[in-house]
């Protein structure tokens, strides 16, 4: 099977790294193991930050020129390497697809969105047309992979007949990660406790994340901790400034390659990230995987990668008093952290694997297709 892939967000060949381009391309690889090969025909961006109407336009525009494009030159191939389907990745306000749907409807392909979301409270302001394109496209779709869990009450409430809502729990492929986690518990055990803390330092949610954490360890001044930062953007400078009472116990590392993300993941104790605003953050997977067990807040989907006192614990969301006295409860009993930690990474290799995503993509891809008009000679 052939379909076309898209992610007006961010493309999975952008340069800059971050939780969805690794999403992205993780999509990319569960399609291979499912069989199906993988056209990414479209790398435009769509992503509109401050909702600047002209913009979209624009990129709407550009976005319907390439789908004609394209869609002309399928036509011309053989019919047996032609895509029989359209699925794209992360759809919302800020980044609406109109590439995908265009495709779809001048292909006559069945369309799929993997994670998307419909935000009614953006059908007027700065951002109503890409709320009105992102509802054009979920309105299109045959299915909808939900990832996030707090989506879907809105893709429930708006569906329209016919369209298949599929849950699709976030993942990773442990097979592109070293496994480090035998350097767990090499520290001297008085030692204070290694936490870590993992993100981009770019505007918005991001530093607003970072801020708390720095809030919620000054709270946390009295218990014994170290914290290791890793990552690396434009919001360096105000992220740096964020922890510059606590700097004796803060190191900056900037952004690491797998291998020595994986070493970091591996001798810490505790991931830390109060994740505002997160979908559910690739970062718990990543951490999980080395047995390293996370305190997160408790936004969006992000209880679907931490499972409450299984394989880590969540804060309420936003409260930074809250998550340092969750911190102290955690760094009280070492031991308690180890067993969340191995339950992790148990739970990681067993249910978010690339393999069982491909299960889901494939079963999905086959039902759409065998419901939907193939395309038109």
């Amino acid at each position: 099977m052939r379909v076309v892939f898209h992610a007006p967000l961010k493309p999975p060949d952008h340069p800059e790294p971050s939780g969805d381009r690794a999403m992205a391309r993780l999509i990319l690889v569960a399609l291979r193991l499912a069989g199906v090969a993988a056209e990414t025909p479209c790398g435009l961006r769509m992503f509109d930050r401050d909702g600047d109407e002209r913009l979209t336009a624009r990129l709407t525009e550009e976005a319907r020129r390439q789908a004609g494009a394209y869609a002309r030159e399928v036509r011309q191939r053989p019919t047996p390497e032609r895509p029989r389907a359209v699925l794209s990745y992360h759809v919302h306000y800020k980044a609406p697809d109109v590439f995908g749907p265009a495709v779809a409807s001048a292909l006559g392909l069945p369309y799929l969105v993997a994670e998307g979301s419909r935000a009614p409270k953006r059908a007027h302001g700065p951002w109503s047309l890409g709320h009105a394109l992102t509802e054009a496209a979920l309105d299109r779709a045959d299915a909808v992979l939900v990832m996030n869990p707090a989506d879907r009450e809105m893709l429930e409430a708006a569906r329209p007949p016919g369209q298949r809502l599929l849950s699709f729990p976030p993942f990773l492929d442990a097979q592109a990660w070293p496994d480090a986690s035998g350097q767990r518990g090499a520290r001297a055990p008085d030692a204070p406790a290694a936490l870590l803390a993992v993100a981009m330092m770019r505007p918005g949610d991001k530093v607003a994340s970072y801020r708390l954490l720095a809030e919620s360890l000054e709270e946390a001044r009295d218990a014994a901790w170290t914290l290791d930062v890793v990552g690396d953007g434009a919001a360096r400078a105000e992220v740096e400034a964020a922890f510059a009472p606590l700097r004796e116990r803060v190191r900056f590392h900037g952004a690491l390659g797998p291998d020595d993300l994986a070493r970091r993941y591996a001798m810490a104790d505790l991931l830390v990230w109060p994740a505002v605003r997160e979908a559910y953050g690739m970062a718990f997977l990543e951490a999980a995987l080395q047995g390293c067990p996370a305190l997160a807040g408790d936004f969006g989907g992000v209880g679907t990668v931490v499972l409450d006192g299984v394989t880590g614990v969540l804060a309420p969301a936003g409260d930074a008093r809250a998550f340092a006295d969750a911190l102290r409860r955690l760094l009280a009993d070492r031991a308690a952290l180890g067993t969340l930690g191995s339950a992790a990474r148990r739970r990681v290799l067993a249910s978010c694997s690339t393999a069982g995503a491909a299960q889901i993509l494939r079963a999905a891809l086959d039902d759409a297709c065998a419901t939907v008009q193939g395309p038109p000679p």
